[in-house]
């Protein structure tokens, strides 16, 4: 089975055209906010825009995912920029990183995504889902004082998330909240059963119509002192005056820092940080996936690396596999990689042929779609049924969002890791064999069954309860039913026969040492990371 679940992308373009429009109505204002956020030039965020829908697009195996410039590098990308000197300088890096990524993809380091729980992958999604409603909030009043790409808790303006949606009371801008309103308006009823049901609603995508509606509102507006909306509050890409001044907005890299220590240490950083990033997001599209497809994560490490060295050639930022982006793709229908080269070709575009038109977008329309998007991504019902699912699922679940929302995207899935695996060995302390007890001849008798496989998390558990055994007790551990068995288990049993002589504890061992692999059992292969 191929990656794309055998669904062809032109037999799809029905569905990936208009999902593509949005995934580019979405990624624009990301791309200039996160290239702000990151003190480069904002034609770098436009660069790596394009490059993650037409180069990294077309490369991957995943279906949904769409890359870009991410919100989580922007504070590595501004201190790398201060420290070497020069944005030409930080480019080296970013090539470097795209090589180690590379590498990594034939090194097959995607295996690394299967090890992130479920609970704390869904923790990531909703935390996100949380964030990009919060960070929209104020954008949707007027208040445009953050960038867009600024996700952190902590924000540029001074202010913390929380503390923003009081601040920005004070700067509400009306024009600006009619189009907002509008526009959620507009794409609220385009979600309704009653207007899925007419035939234009399925021609026309409701983010293109509030678009529309924007920019025809931004017109209409500016002949009011009111309700003008001013330069500050709209959509701005970069306008070049001719083609040289076009070709001047890319940069080259500057190799003579080959030299400099700091690049490699830069490029090391941003190639582990993004390559985590992606294939945190790969884990998190695949389960936004109806179809329930699974991305090669081999091919996606070796597509970013490509990715990543083109954009450090021309003068992009570095890119990972984006889930607001990914997220967006999926809520719109998208269907196969397609949709993602076609935001990319947008973007380019865009850049090359409209970008007046573009900047009379209103930033509360981009603000309206993206609350709709948030809000499908942290549903009720979401955290309903991951506390339905019991507390080993939902505990690790909320800390990841609480994680997320209150620190930053890295630093909130650690801390549902942390709280995962703490599950895990609680649940490994407890299950690693079953215990039987019966009365022979006025004696108790205790088996021991070992699990199929018994690893060094089970040392602890299999400890204390021999340790509890009573003196005079008869035990049997029978280790038949074993495939596998840590050699430091094995040493505690071995231990505990000795020392049984001393308690007068009669010990009989089955098949502890017979037909043991040298490593736990592997019940199948993932065929797909071969690629």
């Amino acid at each position: 089975m191929n990656s794309d679940n055998n669904l062809s992308p032109l037999k799809h373009l029905k569905d990936d055209l208009p999902a593509g429009l949005v995934v580019f109505l979405v990624a624009l204002p990301l791309c200039l906010g996160i290239a702000l956020a990151s003190g480069a030039p904002l034609f770098a965020g436009l660069i790596s825009g394009i490059i993650g829908g037409l180069i990294v697009g077309s490369l991957s195996g995943s279906p949904l995912g769409v890359s870009g410039p991410a919100a989580g590098l922007a504070v590595i990308v501004l201190n790398a920029i201060t420290e070497l000197g020069a944005f030409e300088i930080f480019l080296v890096a970013v090539i470097i990183a795209g090589i180690i990524q590379l590498i990594m993809g034939f090194a097959k380091a995607g295996i690394i995504a299967y090890f992130f729980p479920s609970s704390v992958i869904h923790g990531m999604l909703a935390g996100i889902g949380v964030i990009i409603f919060l960070k929209q909030i104020p954008h949707a009043l007027g208040y445009d004082k953050v960038s867009e790409g600024d996700f952190a808790f902590q924000q540029g303006d001074g202010h913390n998330t929380l503390e923003e949606l009081s601040h920005m009371l004070q700067f509400i801008s009306p024009g600006v909240l009619i189009v907002s309103v509008t526009s959620l308006i507009l794409l609220i009823l385009w979600e309704t059963a009653f207007f899925k049901k007419l035939k234009f609603t399925k021609l026309v995508q409701g983010p293109l119509v509030v678009v529309i509606v924007g920019i025809i509102l931004n017109k209409v507006f500016a002949t009011s002192s009111n309700l003008a909306i001013s330069v500050d509050h709209l959509v701005k890409v970069p306008v070049p005056d001719s083609f040289n001044s076009f070709i001047g907005n890319f940069a080259l890299p500057d190799f003579s820092a080959l030299s400099n220590p700091a690049v490699y240490t830069t490029g090391i950083v941003i190639a582990v940080v993004a390559s985590l990033e992606t294939l945190l997001c790969v884990e998190a599209s695949d389960k936004l996936d109806k179809l329930k497809r699974i991305t090669p994560t081999n091919r996606e490490l070796k597509a970013q690396g490509v990715g990543n060295i083109i954009a450090g050639f021309v003068g992009g930022l570095p890119l990972t596999q984006v889930i607001v982006r990914s997220s967006a793709n999926h809520q719109s229908g998208g269907k196969t990689k397609a949709s993602a080269i076609i935001h990319g070709i947008l973007l380019l575009i865009s850049v090359l042929a409209i970008p007046k038109i573009l900047n009379l977008i209103p930033l509360g329309v981009l603000a309206a779609i993206l609350l709709v998007v948030g809000y499908k991504l942290a549903k009720p019902a979401l955290f309903k049924k991951m506390y339905q699912d019991g507390l080993g699922q939902f505990i690790p679940f909320t800390i990841t969002v609480i994680g997320i929302v209150f620190t930053d995207l890295l630093t909130g899935i650690a801390m549902g890791m942390a709280i995962a695996i703490f599950v895990i060995l609680k649940n490994n302390f407890s299950v690693p064999f079953k215990m039987q007890k019966e009365n022979l001849k006025g004696k108790e008798n205790l088996r021991i069954i070992l699990s199929e496989d018994v690893t060094f998390l089970n040392k602890a558990s299999i400890l204390k309860t021999l340790e509890q055994i009573p003196n005079g007790t008869s035990v049997e551990i029978d280790a038949s039913n074993t495939k596998f068995i840590h050699y430091d288990v094995v040493e505690i049993i071995e231990d505990f026969v000795i020392s049984s002589k001393n308690r007068n504890i009669e010990v009989a061992i089955i098949d502890l040492y017979d037909h043991k692999q040298d490593s736990p059992i592997q019940h199948f292969r993932l065929a797909n990371d071969k690629k």
